[in-house]
């Protein structure tokens, strides 16, 4: 196999691969020598089949094998040789594909990019700030209230009141469109909570004022965004029969409450709310931190990035983007989109830092272990209820699938990594002032 390079510009890397037909000619007869003695064919004994015949019969075939397994060999062995760490799969084309025939030598052109040499970064020179939020009474408290509203019940209001905003009615009904009765428009004894959005909208609305054993009529639109696409934007009449009126009574801030909550007593409950507080505020001050880590690795390092995988992740930003704003568009037909100069400036940092990331894991051995991804896939595997094993059997399949649930835990385990590294200090602040850190978060 003879080697030229073609390219050699920046990262850019191009070559020429010539596979002398003799070379290839004698792959071929060592695979049909190799292949020989257990080949079959009538009129001869096992193994006694002509090397001519054999090569006529199934020649043609092997030599496609013997030319892939060639230029693949050929390939491995220069980058094995040249220590080149291509970013994506390299490009192959085949020069002389549509005039070559047996006989020709096989020229390939071989293209990629190399992964860049990323410099060090000084990470005990980092310094960075912590947010801390203790969970103080009074957001126990609000939690604990909103815990006992969601745990309410109803008691009738008294004869003849009429139904208010909060209030509960139990009804009958049934859809009308058209003059005619749909499929899935109609229920009996069903318990509506008045201004909960859980109908039509403007459906709850005309309820209210209501009173126990009133007829009513309902008149909505189905919004143009609706499920059912034959319901879109249509009219609709619902005739509604009201057979209770109840009203909303908050649960008792008692034993009993926190037992309905899995707790021994309230103070055990309220122990349980600001544990989970506090590790909400903890995690939230970890995501600023993260945030101001990379911002502060962004502007530090800086290094040549391979054009293939911007453009790739310009591509993935700006189709995330296009079906953020389209919600309706669950397809992929609304062909190319064209990545802004804002998409290309988000993918070179994210290139640039995901590259880096990804060196600093590996020069300090950082890895995720079994037990991590398995607990990856069983969180994952919450969202298919029913289908966990499916699931389970596509993520052993899928090595894609596998690396897209392995590449966050390795990007948080690096990120610790460097906190324990980096100068870190502690400041305590208000839940209000973690709150407004969060939400500029969401601004850049």
């Amino acid at each position: 196999m003879q080697v030229k390079e073609t390219l050699n510009e920046g990262l850019k890397r191009g070559y020429q691969f010539t596979l002398p037909a003799a070379d290839l000619a004698a792959e071929v007869d060592r695979q049909l020598a190799e292949a020989q003695p257990n080949v079959e064919m009538k009129g001869f004994r096992k193994g006694k089949v002509p090397m001519a015949l054999l090569k006529k019969q199934f020649g043609q075939r092997i030599l496609g094998d013997a030319m892939q397994k060639s230029i693949d060999d050929a390939l491995r062995s220069h980058l094995d040789e040249s220590k080149a760490r291509p970013a994506t799969q390299p490009q192959i084309e085949m020069e002389n594909g549509e005039t070559w025939k047996e006989g020709d030598d096989v020229v390939v052109n071989v293209s990629y990019e190399n992964l860049p040499e990323i410099p060090e970064a000084d990470l005990s020179g980092l310094q960075l700030e912590r947010l801390t939020v203790r969970a103080e009474d009074a957001a126990v408290n609000e939690a604990l209230e909103s815990l006992a509203k969601n745990a309410q019940s109803f008691e009738d209001r008294a004869e003849g009141a009429a139904a208010e905003s909060g209030d509960q009615v139990t009804i009958d009904f049934k859809g009308f469109v058209d003059g005619e009765a749909f499929e899935g428009g109609e229920a009996e004894g069903y318990p509506l909570v008045i201004g909960s959005g859980s109908f039509i909208p403007g459906f709850e609305e005309q309820l209210t004022g209501a009173k126990a054993g009133d007829q009513v009529k309902v008149n909505v639109t189905f919004p143009e965004d609706y499920g059912a696409p034959h319901l879109k934007g249509k009219e609709a009449v619902f005739e509604t029969t009201v057979h209770s009126v109840k009203s909303p009574k908050a649960a008792e801030l008692d034993d009993e409450l926190a037992k309905r909550f899995g707790a021994d007593d309230l103070e055990a409950l309220k122990g349980q709310i600001r544990e989970r507080l506090e590790a909400e505020y903890k995690g939230a001050g970890r995501a600023i931190m993260k945030r101001a880590l990379l911002d502060r690795l962004d502007e530090q390092v800086k290094f040549e990035l391979p054009q293939s995988l911007v453009d790739a992740e310009a591509a993935q930003i700006a189709h995330q983007l296009y079906h953020e704003e389209h919600p309706d568009d669950h397809g992929h037909n609304h062909g190319h989109i064209e990545p802004t100069d804002e998409h290309r400036s988000l993918a070179e940092r994210r290139v640039r830092l995901g590259l880096l990331l990804a060196e600093i894991g590996q020069k300090n051995e950082v890895t995720v272990s079994d037990q991590e991804m398995t607990q990856a896939v069983l969180q994952q595997a919450r969202q298919f209820p029913g289908q966990e094993k499916a699931f389970f059997e596509f993520i052993q399949q899928n090595p894609q699938a596998q690396q897209q649930l392995r590449a966050p835990i390795f990007e948080d385990k690096v990120v610790d990594y460097i906190f324990d590294q980096a100068q870190v200090t502690e400041r305590e602040v208000s839940k209000e002032e973690l709150e407004q850190a969060i939400e500029k978060l969401d601004e850049l």
